[in-house]
């Protein structure tokens, strides 16, 4: 691939590289496997990009792409329990913004997300990220009635989880 290429690449990637580490962290629960999930996501994005059309926003691709690698690579049994659960899922956006600052809560907070399936830890971080449910829908490739299905169920799975620790 050309230099053009790789520089319109990294321009691309660059500011939308946390979304990746947060996907990261909701779909593996160790420094190690969070690594190498995220080299392997951006090389599924190095090798998806001469694809890429505009079509949507880029953030909504790298999303598409990103969600699609970590229910591939990293589709683990359930171990853990969630052991405390102190996070409120009618508040959860606030709860969210809050922990930014509390490293310990956002941890338990990561926990109990991780303990959802695959598509509802997706679900959840884009609510968490404000993402609208027509986006929602593109990025998973559902309509947006079906996103918004979905989002109550993930939330009161979330909530149930939460509720019986």
């Amino acid at each position: 691939m050309s230099t053009e290429l790789e520089k319109t690449f990294v321009d691309f990637f660059k500011p939308n590289q946390r979304l990746i580490h947060k996907i990261c962290r909701i779909y593996t629960d160790n420094v190690e496997d969070h690594e190498d999930l995220f080299q392997e996501i951006t090389v599924q994005l190095w090798r998806s990009f001469p694809g890429f059309k505009g079509e949507a926003k880029f953030s909504t691709w790298m999303y598409r792409v990103a969600l699609n690698t970590a229910m591939t690579l990293f589709r683990k049994p359930k171990k853990r329990e969630l052991k405390h659960a102190d996070v409120d899922v009618s508040s959860l956006k606030i709860e969210y913004e809050a922990y930014e600052d509390n490293e310990h809560k956002l941890k338990k907070m990561y926990k109990a997300i991780y303990e959802l399936s695959d598509v509802e830890k997706a679900l959840i971080m884009m609510y968490l990220e404000d993402k609208p449910y027509k986006e929602i829908g593109e990025i998973l490739g559902i309509t947006e009635g079906n996103a918004r299905v979905k989002m109550n169920r993930a939330k009161n799975n979330l909530r149930s989880k939460i509720s019986t620790r």
